[in-house]
């Protein structure tokens, strides 16, 4: 088993859950988180590749154009391991936009999972 954490735009949550539901993976966690990628916080996201981003940080901190961090919304799914190429695709193909701030996605291991309910251990857990 692996978990599929995603951290994403918030505007694109609904859109993401919607899609993964529709494949059969109706089940997740979803919080709220704050953070910031490589641009430290810029939030313009429509940076040309040949802008000296340095200078276009500096100059967005002092016109307030930088946060410490930036809302983001991260969604974790449990999935057998067979899976997580379908849930990463579809993660990947919901949210990306090709600006900064699309987000990231990490594949962890998951030694066990266990239904409280049920007691029902592994795969059949999730």
């Amino acid at each position: 088993m692996k978990e599929v954490m995603a951290i994403i735009r918030p505007s694109k949550v609904s859109r993401t859950v919607k899609a993964l539901e529709a494949v059969g993976f109706p089940a997740m966690t979803a919080m709220r988180c704050y953070g910031r990628g490589k641009q430290r916080g810029y939030l313009d996201a429509s940076l040309p590749e040949d802008v000296d981003v340095e200078r276009i940080l500096k100059e967005g901190e002092k016109q307030g154009l930088r946060m410490k961090y930036i809302p983001k919304r991260l969604l974790s799914v449990v999935v057998d391991d067979a899976d997580v190429p379908l849930v990463v695709g579809i993660i990947m193909k919901v949210n990306r936009t090709g600006k900064i701030g699309d987000g990231r996605i990490f594949v962890l291991p998951v030694e066990d999972a266990v239904r409280v309910r049920t007691g029902e251990r592994g795969v059949e857990a999730i």
